[in-house]
């Protein structure tokens, strides 16, 4: 019981880091039907300008995860704005693969900048923990989770009973009624990116705050997010969180047992399990758990 609680413990703070890449990349899906590829890039840049503001220039965590935050959503805005706007009307297959490229433009300077050393992100809580009847419960892990759900509230309010949220939500579903009533919806897109690009700084900077720190490799994180929001759903907030828990505990079981039961995977098979359970709901359920489905009359 204890191996299973130690692991359900590793898989919450896992889903918590999916679960902010995985509501970005909805956000954005759901105003402009389009999967940004270049998240996980922008989620690189904002762990890296919150390791840059707290261990180089020597300011307080908190105070660099936001300016983090901040400096990535600027990102996002700017690549929405300067890249993504003109292409608007133009086939959503050439604006997917626009991020593609995207991607890359984002990521090469940070791998430059982070070079091939292990960076920090200054955070608190290091490595000390909690120990409960046996079970270990880093405080990292409690400040992972907390901040997930802190935010899937403030979202779920924001979109619930705000005008902008609201509004957000009706281009969603359709962008000519939008303009129609008056919404301005390229700000909605501005906003959607915006959003993402924040939520994406805090989940990279969760993700570099352990053992491995921040590198280069720290960008498989964001594209281990897309199993998630395959398994919920491409349109589904909730979907987004559900594909994030079903994703990170699955990881973290396989991690746990895998060598146990079925040693005959191989190493780090847990790396791989996220991919194998996207290709299985792709072949059973292709719009997620909680997606909307698709019909199309010919």
């Amino acid at each position: 019981m204890t191996t299973f609680l130690q692991a359900t413990i590793a898989g919450l703070s896992l889903a918590s880091i999916y679960a902010l890449l995985a509501l970005g990349f909805v956000i954005i899906y759901k105003a402009m039907q389009v999967v940004s590829f270049a998240h996980p890039a922008v989620m690189l840049f904002g762990a890296y300008m919150v390791s840059w503001f707290a261990v180089d220039l020597g300011m307080g965590f908190i105070l660099s995860v936001v300016l983090g935050a901040v400096a990535a959503a600027s990102l996002g805005w700017l690549s929405e704005r300067v890249t993504i706007r003109p292409m608007i009307g133009k086939p959503l297959f050439a604006i997917a693969i626009l991020t593609i490229g995207l991607d890359i433009v984002i990521r090469t300077p940070i791998n430059n900048l982070i070079g091939l050393d292990i960076r920090t992100v200054g955070s608190p809580w290091g490595f000390n923990a909690w120990n409960i009847n046996g079970v270990t419960v880093p405080y990292r892990s409690v400040a992972m989770i907390a901040t997930a759900l802190v935010i899937t509230v403030l979202l779920f309010l924001f979109f619930r009973y705000t005008r902008v949220g609201l509004a957000m939500r009706a281009t969603a579903i359709d962008q000519e009624v939008a303009l129609a009533q008056g919404i301005n919806v390229g700000r909605i897109f501005s906003l959607a990116w915006m959003m993402a690009g924040a939520m994406a700084a805090v989940a990279g900077m969760f993700a570099a705050s352990d053992l491995a720190g921040l590198s280069q490799s720290t960008y498989i994180v964001g594209i281990k997010a897309l199993p998630a929001i395959v398994v919920g759903g491409l349109d589904s907030i909730n979907g987004a969180v559900i594909g994030a828990l079903v994703i990170g505990l699955i990881e973290a079981y396989t991690a746990t047992y895998q060598s146990s039961y079925a040693p005959w995977l191989g190493g780090n098979f847990s790396q791989v399990v996220p991919y194998v359970v996207l290709l299985a709901v792709l072949l059973i359920r292709p719009y997620g758990l909680f997606g909307s489905p698709e019909i199309e009359r010919v």
